[in-house]
């Protein structure tokens, strides 16, 4: 349980304390922002820093572990799966959107099994950074969101609401087609695996 490891368990910790905070009932706001959102934002916002900056340190002091290639991808998908689902009870977003991104993660999880299972490792592809990256974007945005997705194009909302409101779509739509891209390019890279698999 090296300091790495420890930092990816703080970031596991930290979904159920996300899960708790609406249980608060907070109805005060800040600029319009519900309060109970801006802390579930900030523990999210922790939670994905914690995802870079254990595999910084593991790799800068050579801390990487069994354990920590375990525990790693399964603690940014259940943080990233979890706000998801947050949002579709806010409201916030509609239902389809986890769905493509969790058919995605058991996708890839099914094609690393295959991997594992030859002894091979299929590296992480730039498009993947860019999906992360994408996502935890997109979820931010949509935690200060008042209005659901797609709401600016009612054309009932004005100043900051719509703006806010288009840029969390456009983030969302943009994450949506990052995690279809990367989950493709995943494939593409492996299908001679998969093949070989029959």
């Amino acid at each position: 349980m090296n300091l790495p490891n420890k930092i990816t368990l703080l970031r596991v910790i930290l979904i159920p304390v996300m899960l708790i905070i609406p249980l608060f009932g907070i109805r005060a706001t800040i600029l319009g922002i519900n309060v109970g959102n801006l802390i579930i934002l900030a523990i999210f916002l922790i939670a994905s820093f914690t995802d870079f900056l254990d595999g910084y340190i593991a790799r800068k002091n050579d801390l990487v572990t069994d354990f920590g290639k375990f525990l790693d991808p399964i603690a940014d998908k259940l943080l990233v799966i979890t706000a998801l689902i947050m949002l579709v009870e806010m409201r916030i977003i509609p239902g389809w959107i986890p769905i493509i991104i969790i058919a995605r993660e058991f996708i890839v999880s099914g094609i690393r099994m295959i991997a594992a299972g030859k002894g091979t490792v299929i590296a992480a592809s730039w498009y993947g950074k860019v999906k992360t990256v994408s996502q935890m974007v997109a979820i931010s945005l949509a935690f200060i969101s008042n209005y659901s997705f797609l709401s600016f194009a009612t054309l009932s909302l004005r100043g900051f609401d719509l703006i806010l409101n288009f840029l969390m779509t456009i983030a969302m739509l943009f994450a949506v087609a990052a995690t279809i891209y990367s989950g493709v390019d995943y494939f593409n890279n492996s299908k001679d695996l998969i093949l070989k698999s029959k």
